[in-house]
């Protein structure tokens, strides 16, 4: 079996960027949940947000998770509150191998505003500016990442290769631990 490699964390922590690196080092098909929602909606995800609603969206991750999560040998890069639903987190753990993701408060909100793109692609989740209101959603979701989370990894200090590598590395390491090499 070859588990997939599952990128958890909230936004703006590298999720899709190594992703797509772990991927191509892996010789494995990337899925960025978020984009194929986007993709099959014809809607970016503040549209589907403004015009449906947090329920909806968070419904349309599910069906997604549901679908990707029993597949095998993907790296799959999933949306920041993917932990928000525990059966997203149950079928992801099923046949993966979860990685969080993880950088400092003022590290992602750096980055935020560096991305005005990233800003623009993604809606508030308090109804404050997506900067400001870093702190505060960390904060509840620490304890989701923690509980899912199979190995946590920095984003803070190394390059996006350098994150990738240590993914590779380990995920290598786990899949030989669990085929009993």
């Amino acid at each position: 079996m070859r588990r997939n490699i599952i990128l958890i964390g909230y936004r703006a922590t590298g999720k899709t960027t190594v992703g797509k690196l772990v991927a191509q080092a892996l010789h494995r098909q990337f899925v960025d949940l978020d984009q194929v929602l986007e993709e099959e909606a014809g809607e970016s995800i503040p549209v589907i947000v403004q015009r449906y609603g947090w329920d909806d969206f968070r419904g349309r991750e599910k069906k997604l998770v549901g679908r990707y999560a029993d597949q095998e040998g993907l790296v799959l890069a999933t949306g920041g509150g993917v932990v928000l639903d525990f059966d997203n987190v149950r079928y992801l753990k099923k046949k993966g191998l979860i990685f969080w993701l993880t950088a400092s408060p003022q590290e992602i909100q750096t980055r935020l505003i560096r991305d005005q793109q990233e800003i623009d692609r993604r809606p508030s989740l308090t109804g404050s500016n997506p900067v400001s209101e870093v702190e505060e959603v960390l904060r509840q979701r620490q304890p989701l990442y923690q509980a899912a989370a199979d190995i946590i990894i920095s984003t803070s200090q190394d390059s996006v290769e350098q994150v990738a590598h240590q993914i590779v590395k380990l995920a290598i390491q786990k899949e030989a631990e669990v085929n009993g090499r």
